[in-house]
Order: structure tokens, then sequence, then C-alpha cells
């Protein structure tokens, strides 16, 4: 039986090993991609470090990855539409319930995986795969975060906490459909310009004890319409919804496994604030950032801060959990 390369995670003691395994077989309905690219994201970090755990994993190891890009390579019983050699990007899970790729099954830290062909998004020859497998997830949660759940419209004043590889994309996204003022805000200096080259009118450290006067005036004393935490910590909900307007919505995409509390519910209730839950895409938005993609609307070279050889996978999710080079994305490559 052939064999290949996977990174995979062992869930009792937190270890990623990079192991021989067998090159799996497509199964009726489902197709055998050869992996180009997968992205390397915080969410695998969260998993190695014990702060998720796979909910519906059927064993205790399992082949991280959900950002995955490929060649079809073999297609099982039954697979129609589809042929040997398409490029494909995976969504990040699979429509009947099986979960999270890479998380409650196999995902693309291989030279192979699997796939049904629901899953599948066709991409265009002129789309690199480093910059395709990053597309669900690190530009698509914060997509449909954006155009979805806060539903934003052109000209709203909006705030992102946390200019990470989501927040990053946030504010070229946000810039994208004509939100104004987008303002970025970051702890972090290389945070903080990673704002400023995405896009944003203005960047601010949220220890910075001018920041509620500052919103204030760039968004003419009526607060935030929308503010988006992609940090995942609780202070920046608190300080988020302190600079809420009138129907403004905070949506919550970070995890912090932890409980939100709002500072104030007068304001909440008077003003008809929200508090929002937002997590990943459908598939829909996929197809409409690879369509932005192709047609020159969105740029995503600079997203990729590194390629490493698949076999460096542990030392990828080492360098993001150090914050190693300040990452928007790493990009493991078979």
């Amino acid at each position: 039986m052939a064999e290949m390369l996977a990174a995979r995670l062992h869930i009792p003691s937190r270890e990623v090993r990079v192991e021989e395994v067998p090159v799996p077989e497509p199964g009726s309905g489902q197709a055998r991609v050869e992996v180009r690219a997968a992205g390397v994201c915080l969410s695998d970090v969260h998993l190695t470090d014990g702060t998720l755990t796979p909910r519906l994993l059927k064993g205790d190891v399992v082949t991280l990855g959900h950002e995955v890009s490929g060649v079809i390579d073999a297609l099982g019983a039954g697979v129609t539409g589809w042929a040997v050699g398409d490029r494909v990007v995976l969504q990040a899970g699979e429509a009947d319930g099986s979960g999270t790729r890479g998380v409650d099954f196999d995902g693309g830290y291989a030279e192979y995986t699997l796939a049904t062909p629901r899953s599948l998004v066709p991409i265009p020859a002129g789309l690199p795969f480093e910059q395709a497998c990053i597309i669900p997830d690190a530009v698509s949660t914060p997509w449909a975060a954006i155009s979805a759940t806060a539903a934003v419209r052109p000209g709203e004043a909006v705030a992102v906490w946390g200019i990470g590889g989501l927040g990053a994309h946030a504010v070229q996204l946000l810039r994208l459909i004509g939100a104004a003022p987008v303002i970025a805000i970051d702890p972090l200096p290389a945070a903080r310009a990673r704002g400023i080259s995405a896009g944003a009118d203005a960047v601010l450290d949220p220890a910075d004890p001018r920041l509620r006067e500052i919103v204030s005036t760039m968004t003419g004393g009526q607060g935030l319409d929308a503010a988006f935490d992609f940090a995942g910590v609780a202070a920046a909900r608190e300080q988020a919804m302190l600079l809420l307007g009138k129907g403004g919505r905070l949506i919550v995409v970070g995890l912090a496994n932890g409980p939100l509390t709002v500072p104030n519910d007068i304001a909440l209730a008077y003003f008809g604030q929200s508090v929002r839950g937002h997590y990943g895409s459908h598939p829909d938005h996929l197809h409409q950032l690879i369509g932005l993609s192709v047609r020159g609307r969105l740029d995503l070279a600079g997203s990729i801060s590194d390629v490493l050889p698949l076999a460096e996978a542990p030392v990828a999710l080492g360098r993001l959990a150090r914050k190693e080079g300040d990452p928007v994305r790493l990009i493991l490559r078979p």
C-alpha cells in the first residue's frame, strides 16, 4: 500500500507528529485531492495547546488542516461533474454534519486528502494555490461576518480588534465594501502596521487613553455601527461595546472560551445594540471571494508570510503560536 506524509495531532498528548500513513482511497461519492497548499491557522494552534478539542472525531488522532487547495487526483464511484486534474479549494467543513476538516476528520496537512464533491470549489489557473488555500476561513470567515452576520453597509463606521490572520483580511474586506471609517485596534505595533497596509483609516492601541475620544471624533460623535472581535479577548469585547453607537452591533468571531460580559445593559437596551456570534462561512462566500480575487478586486499575495515544507508543520505551528515574524498566514507545501 502506498504511503504519504501527514502531520497528525495526537489528542491525548497534544503532540503533532509528521508520520508515514497510507494514502487514502476515495470511497463512493468521494474525490481524492493531491494537496498543493495548506494554510496554518490559529485554530490549529488552539487544537495543539488544548484550547480547542474536536467534538466529533472518531478516535484520538487527526490530520490537521482546514485551509486546503490542490488538484483532484482520483474519483470514487458515483462522482460526476469533476475530472482528474481539476484545480480546487476545499470548504472547511462537509455538509453531512461530520464537522470541520482537520478537526473532526482528517484534513490537508498531508500529501493527499479526501473530500465530497459538495465541498469542492473550482479555482482558475490564474489563482495560485498558496492564495487559494487561505480563502476558506482566513478570508471567508471575516467576509461572512462582515457581509452576512453584521450586514455592513457602505459608509458605516467600523472597527476591528485583533489584526492577525483574520483581522487583517477583515480590514481589507471592510474597505472593499465601502465601510468608513475603518479603524484597526491592536496592542502590537507590527499588527497596527499591518492594519495600515490592509487599508485602515486609523490604527490604535487599545491601551491608548484617548481611544474613546479618537473614535468619537472619527465617527462624528455617533459611535461605531459595527465592531468586530477577532482577538478573542474579554477586554477587547467590553471596550468595543462601550464604543458602539445607536443600533451598533458587536460581532464575536475570536474564540476566548470564557464568559462574555455586557458592561452597560442600559446602553444595550436604549440604543438597540446587539451582540452576535459568528463562526465560519458558507459555500457561496468562497465563490464570491474567488471571483473578487480573479477580477483583481482582492489581492491576497501580501497575506502569504512564508511557505514551508509539510515536514516542518510543527515548526510552522510553533512560529504562529509565538507570532514569530508576525505572520498573517504560513503555508505548508507537501
